[in-house]
């Protein structure tokens, strides 16, 4: 049938007797108007199937009395109308995908059984006990090991490192930019690689910021925003930016990598020395394959949407498995590379017949520290990450979520401090651009005064 509205008074004088159960399953029912079960005595009600219907007025059930099952399950409805649920027992509402927020849960003051779309909406009726009845709820479906029932951060001392390592990432990696851009040094290609490092750890502030703003405003009631948030715009930009951030890191790493071990290789052959404009081909390359990798979650492969943390860590379909398990082996691919590179660095130093220049020795020893903190923090990530592609997985999301704060992202946070701020030339860079703001001018001309004995 193709009935658009169900209108007011639709059952008054319908029959003599009092109308107790009503279904109306497959109509082209849009919208539900007020008083529309005026003069009804119904219990049981089903709207099952009406995939159109958005609309049911807070009045539709006005006149009517107390309705104690209620089916809208295969619907468009966005909200249910306060007035009928405090007689509710059961609710149905399977395949309401609509329905990304429930009322206030004391407000389903008889509600015995719930059949509901989304795990997260049942969480707030499993400790509610009913004192005077003794009764409690049975709802489905039950939280999964994807969307346990817990806030995005579920721990106090989590919510506080998790904002701590964002604004350390954040402030940390913009003044690196600022100083190696801003400086009037010329680009050479490790301050190019650098500034490339420093970007791609600040998308990785950028992300945790978005995590822990989104857990502070949903904090208590996250089972509430959950689908809005996982499935939304939101999820999908924090996902894109976190695989973007952390894939660029690795591959921006590798390339420091490499450019250290050619240097240091080839340190008598400047016909050899690699060319700013060589750096520029690695990195775009890097970028190309940074962000494929971070968008394929948002056209089918893999999602970001499978936990409150944006990450791909959907693997139910073949693609998405090897999906992931590329990442991986790009990430262990890069280690072993890296960790060659500086196998090969380290004999070459030790090698008296050689003689590479001292600051590219010292730069190396430098970049060793970095390299290895950095991928000492992704090893147990991408451990459980293996388990996990291979549905074997290890931990739970609540403990992944320790990871996260703990090893995932120190980096972004630790990166500033090991190869910039620690360093006499960005120190003497970062004096020299901020005295031609007429801050720190003495400090300035010491440099200046310094690199003119060396000169």
């Amino acid at each position: 049938m193709d009935i658009s509205k169900v209108p007011s008074n639709a059952f008054r004088g319908l029959c003599t007797q009092a109308i107790n159960k009503i279904m109306l399953p497959r109509n082209g029912f849009k919208e539900v108007a007020s008083d529309a079960f005026n003069g009804t005595k119904m219990s049981i009600l089903s709207l099952k199937g009406n995939n159109q219907l958005t609309f049911i007025n807070r009045n539709a059930f006005v006149g009517s009395s107390e309705l104690k099952e209620l089916d809208i399950s295969n619907t468009a409805l966005r909200s249910l109308p306060h007035y009928i649920l405090g007689g509710l027992q059961m609710l149905i509402a399977e395949s309401a995908h609509n329905l990304k927020k429930l009322p206030d849960v004391e407000l389903f003051t008889k509600l015995k059984q719930a059949s509901l779309t989304y795990p997260s909406h049942c969480c707030p009726f499993q400790n509610i006990h009913r004192n005077r009845s003794g009764i409690e709820i049975t709802c489905t479906p039950t939280q999964d090991a994807f969307n346990p029932c817990e806030d995005i951060m579920s721990a106090v001392p989590l919510r506080v490192l998790m904002w701590i390592i964002s604004i350390l990432a954040l402030v940390g990696n913009a003044a690196v930019l600022l100083v190696l851009l801003g400086s009037r040094s010329k680009l050479t290609v490790p301050r190019f690689l650098m500034c490339h490092l420093a970007f791609s750890d600040l998308c990785m502030g950028i992300y945790l910021i978005v995590i822990a703003t989104v857990d502070m405003l949903t904090r208590g009631l996250y089972y509430n925003s959950a689908i809005d948030w996982q499935t939304g715009l939101g999820c999908r930009v924090a996902g894109f930016f976190t695989v973007f951030a952390s894939e660029l890191s690795v591959f921006t790493l590798t390339a420091i990598t490499l450019e250290r071990w050619h240097t240091i290789k080839h340190a008598l052959r400047l016909d050899r020395k690699l060319r700013l404009r060589h750096a520029c081909i690695v990195m775009t390359a890097g970028w190309i394959l940074s962000s494929i990798a971070a968008l394929l979650p948002t056209v089918g492969v893999s999602s970001y949407s499978k936990v409150s943390i944006c990450l791909p860590m959907d693997v139910e379909s073949l693609k998405a498995q090897v999906y992931v398990v590329s990442l991986l082996l790009f990430n262990i691919l890069a280690f072993f590379c890296v960790c060659g590179c500086y196998l090969s660095i380290y004999l070459t130093v030790r090698n008296p017949s050689s003689a590479p220049a001292h600051a590219d020795t010292s730069v190396a020893k430098r970049m060793a520290v970095l390299i290895f903190t950095n991928f000492v923090c992704m090893a147990p990530i991408s451990f459980f990450a293996v388990s996990a592609a291979l549905k074997l997985p290890l931990i739970t999301v609540s403990d992944a979520k320790l990871l996260l704060v703990l090893f995932y992202p120190i980096n972004s946070c630790s990166n500033p401090f090991l190869y910039a701020f620690f360093t006499r030339t960005f120190r003497r860079d970062f004096f020299l651009l901020t005295a031609r703001f007429g801050l720190f001018k003495t400090r300035a001309q010491i440099y200046r005064t310094e690199s003119s004995s060396c000169q």
